[in-house]
């Protein structure tokens, strides 16, 4: 797969990924305002936004977002979403040309989209757009693997999944993060983000997935049997649990980056 081919890989599972995927928790903002002096003036790019959910705490906090976002279905979505909010502004561009001005933003954020990016091109572009001293700020979602319905879940990825292995694999940890801000500091944190699910928003979420087979492949209903057998061996109350851990890596760039 292409770089350019990552930037349409959910143009035909839009409207599942607006209604199921995670959200981020609202103390991502608290975590900001002690760590980094987040405040409301402060103006925001937010790289591959999506539907808006990571664009949406920002909002709430009164900040000015610009959302960057590449492929023209989700971009419609998150313009959708994020209707109601003024100060709002969707951007049809990239990480790596986001056609906004220089030192003209204040914090750079991305969510899961991060791993997409192409480092070198993303961190000149962040630090042509941010002013000193600008942030930039990476959150993202890792399931928890440790239960067996998260085990079990797992499985079933790996199994019926057209690329899951490679994308998994694709997402940075704390030592990738390190060489994407060229060596200087950094700092991670990470906070709990649990949901209980009902059937419809357990297929939703695989249905939702990049690396998922959609309708019409050879591998969606045997995969989508596999999902409900899961679900009915492990559900009380008609829900599983799908936890999540937030993870948050943020950090200033050095002067000269390439």
């Amino acid at each position: 797969m292409t770089f350019t081919d990552s930037k349409q890989r959910f143009s035909h599972r839009v409207a599942d990924y607006v209604r199921y995927r995670p959200s981020y928790p609202s103390e991502v903002l608290t975590m900001l305002r002690t760590e980094c002096g987040l405040r409301p003036g402060h103006v925001i790019a937010d790289m591959g936004s999506g539907r808006g959910l990571l664009s949406e705490l920002f909002l709430r906090n009164g900040n000015r977002v610009y959302g960057i976002e590449p492929n023209k279905d989700m971009r419609a979505a998150g313009e959708g979403y994020l209707a109601e909010y003024d100060g709002f502004s969707s951007i049809d561009g990239s990480a790596e040309t986001t056609t906004l001005s220089e030192a003209s933003v204040d914090f750079v954020t991305a969510g899961q989209a991060f791993h997409w990016f192409e480092p070198a091109a993303a961190r000149r572009e962040f630090s042509r757009i941010l002013r000193s001293p600008g942030w930039v700020v990476a959150v993202w979602n890792f399931r928890d693997k440790e239960t067996p319905f998260a085990r079990a879940y797992g499985d079933v990825l790996v199994k019926y999944g057209t690329d899951y292995t490679r994308v998994r694999e694709s997402y940075p940890a704390g030592h990738d993060m390190q060489g994407f801000f060229l060596g200087a500091k950094f700092f991670e944190r990470a906070l709990p983000n649990g949901r209980l699910l009902n059937w419809d928003e357990l297929a939703g979420v695989v249905r939702s997935a990049s690396y998922m087979p959609q309708e019409g492949h050879l591998n969606f209903v045997p995969m989508m049997n596999a999902l409900r057998e899961l679900f009915l061996k492990h559900e009380e109350n008609g829900r599983v649990p799908m936890n999540f851990t937030t993870h948050i890596y943020f950090g200033q760039l050095p002067r000269s980056t390439g």
